[in-house]
């Protein structure tokens, strides 16, 4: 069964990788024992003191083209929740200003940022241009597809060629729809063109992909 959610509009009255994303081979996110320190600190992520009158319009309207390919009816029910708390998020000055203020090494930066300043990266996201989607649609677009690998530690994967994502189950089974946005945004990121070191490095943990995944899940937990 595939089930298409198409341009999905969230109000604020009211949503590894171990092998790299480069060369044409899969990237991956990979479940690690370690959590890096938080560079931004996310506490109090909604303004509504501002009305969120600092945050561009982008950020608001941030919706999603997405087929969720062959799975039952709670599995999309999750990844449902999950897209709605990944729009709630970008609808953040948190999410914003964890972007923005993000540092690596004492330096507001990314690792592996493709020459992209914070503030251009944040731009990119809002934009949401993939590099097989390279509209500025403001949407993710991409297949979303689970499989079961029992004797791997990868969380998800995907490659160049592909608008599909696959996550694995062995993961997906026992997150919540929180603990899946950061999967979700993770591999979406790699669409908008996004890499990261093949073998795990603790800088690799600041990387675009690694950071604002943790950052988004950091920030729904605080929503949900």
């Amino acid at each position: 069964m595939t089930k298409i959610f198409l341009t999905l509009f969230v109000l604020l009255s009211l949503v590894a990788c171990g092998k790299g994303g480069g060369g044409g081979g899969p990237a991956a996110e990979v479940a690690s024992t370690t959590t890096p320190a938080d560079s931004v600190d996310t506490s109090n992520p909604i303004d509504t003191s501002t009305g969120y009158s600092s945050l561009p319009n982008e950020a608001y309207t941030f919706g999603f083209n997405v087929n969720l390919i062959n799975m039952s009816s709670s599995n999309e029910a999750k990844l449902q929740k999950s897209m709605d708390l990944v729009a709630r998020v970008i609808a953040t000055k948190a999410f914003r200003d964890g972007i923005l203020n993000h540092t690596y090494n004492g330096v507001k930066t990314f690792v592996d940022n493709g020459g992209y300043t914070n503030a251009q990266i944040y731009k990119k996201i809002l934009d949401a241009a993939e590099k097989l989607f390279p509209a500025k649609n403001n949407k993710m677009d991409m297949e979303v597809e689970l499989y079961t690998d029992t004797s791997s530690n990868t969380v998800g994967y995907t490659n160049p060629s592909t608008v599909r994502i696959w996550m694995n189950t062995k993961y997906f089974n026992n997150y919540t729809a929180t603990g899946a946005t950061a999967n979700l945004t993770h591999e979406w990121l790699h669409k908008v063109g996004f890499g990261h070191a093949v073998s795990y490095s603790t800088s690799r943990d600041y990387s675009v992909p690694y950071a604002v995944g943790r950052l988004m899940s950091k920030i729904a937990a605080t929503l949900d």
